[in-house]
C-alpha cells in the first residue's frame, strides 16, 4: 500500500510540474511582450514552480516521517502485547506444572490439573 501512495505522490509532483511548464509556456507565447519582458517573466514562474515544489516535497517527507513514527509505535504496542500474552500463558503453564506434581505426590487432582486435562482433551485430534 506504501508503495501505491509513492506512486500516486510521484504522479501528482510530476503533473504538477508539467502543469505548471505547459501553463507557463502558453502563457508566454499568448501574452504580447517584449524579449526582456518575457525572460524576466520565465525566471519568475521557474522561481514560483521551484519554491512549489520544495514546499510539497517538504510536505512529502514530514508526512513520511510521522506515518514511520505511527508505524513504530504500533509495533511498539503489539511486541508489548505479544510479551504479556507469553507471561500470562508462562504463569498458567507454570501453575498447572505445579498443580500436576502436587496431585502427583498426594494421589489427587487439582482443579488446575482438571482443567489442563480439559484443555488438552479437547486440543486432540479426534481419530
Amino acid at each position: 500500500m506504501t508503495k501505491e501512495k509513492d506512486g500516486d505522490f510521484g504522479a501528482y509532483v510530476s503533473g504538477f510540474l508539467l502543469g505548471g511548464l505547459v501553463g507557463a509556456a502558453v502563457a508566454l507565447l499568448l501574452a504580447p511582450q517584449s524579449g526582456e519582458e518575457t525572460r524576466a517573466l520565465i525566471g519568475d514562474k521557474a522561481i514560483e514552480l521551484k519554491d512549489q515544489v520544495d514546499q510539497k516535497a517538504t510536505e512529502a517527507i514530514t508526512r513520511a516521517e510521522e506515518l514511520a513514527g505511527e508505524a513504530k509505535q504500533k509495533a511498539t504496542a503489539l511486541q508489548q502485547q505479544g510479551k504479556e500474552i507469553i507471561d500470562t500463558q508462562k504463569t498458567k503453564l507454570e501453575k498447572a506444572i505445579e498443580a500436576g506434581k502436587d496431585a502427583l505426590a498426594s494421589g489427587e487432582e487439582t482443579e488446575e490439573v482438571e482443567e489442563v486435562k480439559k484443555t488438552t482433551t479437547k486440543s486432540k485430534p479426534k481419530a
